[in-house]
């Protein structure tokens, strides 16, 4: 394995943080590493404690470290959100090789050209996606390296967000002890898994129900045209049921991941299990179909905002229909209730990866996907993002003082290096 194949994505949810390694090899993914850790210190998909989201972040790289054995230093971060602005942007380089031949630089060139617009202060550009290129008016062309030419025009899109929140976002990845080598959005990237190149030419919704918020994102003639978010997710099912059953919110969340059901119609009134009421040690026996009634009625409210605000971004009746993805869409009855609430086309995305065949990881998968081949289209530097990690010193140290004061010597070279172990997840 190379490490300068390797790449890692950073999906900071509100309900998980989720780290994923990915090897590139030939341009496909493999993905070899997973780390999952309860989210903490983030509401409806914003930073609202840092000390508690960098322990957050250290736990979920911990586990994907442990699983491929290695040292993580730089991730590809996803950000989203309602602060998020999409601006058309146009630029325009003469070709500077003698021989007319386009290079990554004058690509470079180009996109840091259209980058030359006023934007308002509080406002940060964290990327530019080509649209198109024109080499000597002739348009449409996706990579233009290699072509042979004199003027060079890029069409694209700026993607700005908030300084405040990206700040918040950069600062909480760097107290974790890593270092940021690309920002993606993550709508965009979720798109490249889980849509297929028809959906985005002909117009399709992309649906990703987290746990604190849902975000919607519009994909025309093979790009996204507008992203929204919706501040309601699997969050308030589990508020909904912990109020309906008198339950805490843990168990709540226990009985909605293990007996819940969205479509009520399909709930089942034999499967019966027991709570415990909040305030007391009595349980409560409880059936599916209660709970589905429950479930339902707040998620096809998720979906009726999720409709209204596909409206107000002027879109009716997309032709490519709904794809739905995200943790809380694993709630069998999910897709049916959406079929009912939208009438039109609608199914659930699940990335195709070994180890990650869940709507939860659609986003995180996303990220490595598009951060490469973005970075190959504007020539950013995104490897190594790990570094092996090495062990062969401490037997040599050994070896040269073998009678050197013996027990306690050797115990305070193991007290050190658990020091230094730890040194990089709690420090």
């Amino acid at each position: 394995m190379n490490n300068n194949d390797i790449l890692v994505s950073l999906d900071i949810g509100t309900t998980k943080i989720k780290v994923i390694i990915g090897e590139v090899l030939n341009d496909s993914l493999n993905i070899i590493g997973v780390g999952t850790a309860k989210s903490n210190g983030m509401k409806k998909g914003a930073i609202v404690d840092i000390d508690q989201t960098v322990h957050s972040i250290r736990n979920a790289v911990e586990q994907a470290e442990r699983m491929v054995g290695m040292q993580i230093d730089s991730v590809v971060v996803g950000i989203s959100g309602n602060h998020i602005q999409l601006q058309p942007c146009h630029g325009v380089v003469a070709v500077q090789s003698e021989n007319r031949e386009i290079t990554n630089e004058d690509v470079k060139r180009v996109i840091d050209g259209a980058q030359v617009i006023s934007i308002p202060p509080e406002r940060e550009i964290i990327d530019v996606i080509p649209k198109q290129f024109i080499v000597d008016g002739l348009d449409e062309i996706t990579d233009p390296r290699g072509m042979i030419g004199v003027r060079l025009e890029m069409e694209g899109t700026i993607i700005t967000c908030s300084k405040t929140v990206l700040h918040n976002i950069l600062k909480c990845v760097e107290r974790a002890n890593l270092k940021v080598s690309d920002i993606c959005l993550q709508p965009l990237s979720a798109g490249t898994v889980a849509l297929s190149k028809d959906e985005k030419n002909l117009g399709v919704a992309l649906i990703d129900v987290g746990g604190g918020c849902t975000t919607v994102s519009i994909f025309e003639n093979d790009h996204m045209v507008s992203t929204s978010v919706v501040p309601l997710g699997g969050d308030n099912i589990t508020k909904d049921l912990s109020i309906g059953l008198r339950t805490s919110t843990e168990e709540a969340e226990d009985i909605k991941v293990n007996h819940g059901h969205a479509f009520y119609d399909d709930a089942q009134e034999d499967e019966v299990f027991e709570a415990t009421i909040i305030g007391s040690n009595a349980k409560q026996t409880f059936n599916q179909l209660q709970v589905a009634d429950m479930i339902e009625a707040r998620l096809e409210e998720i979906y009726a905002y999720v409709e209204r605000e596909i409206r107000r971004m002027g879109y009716h009746g997309l032709p490519g229909g709904y794809v739905l993805t995200g943790g809380t869409m694993k709630m069998p009855g999910a897709l049916e209730l959406a079929g009912d609430v939208f009438q039109a086309n609608v199914r659930i995305a699940i990335p195709d990866y070994i180890g990650v065949r869940e709507s939860q990881f659609t986003a995180s998968v996303g990220i490595l996907q598009f951060a490469y081949h973005n970075a190959k289209i504007q020539g950013k530097e995104l490897f190594p993002a790990i570094t092996a990690q090495v062990e062969e010193p401490k037997p040599k140290r050994m070896k040269k003082q073998p009678t050197k004061s013996t027990t306690e010597n050797e115990k305070d070279k193991k007290e050190s290096g658990i020091a230094n172990l730890f040194k990089y997840f709690f420090d």
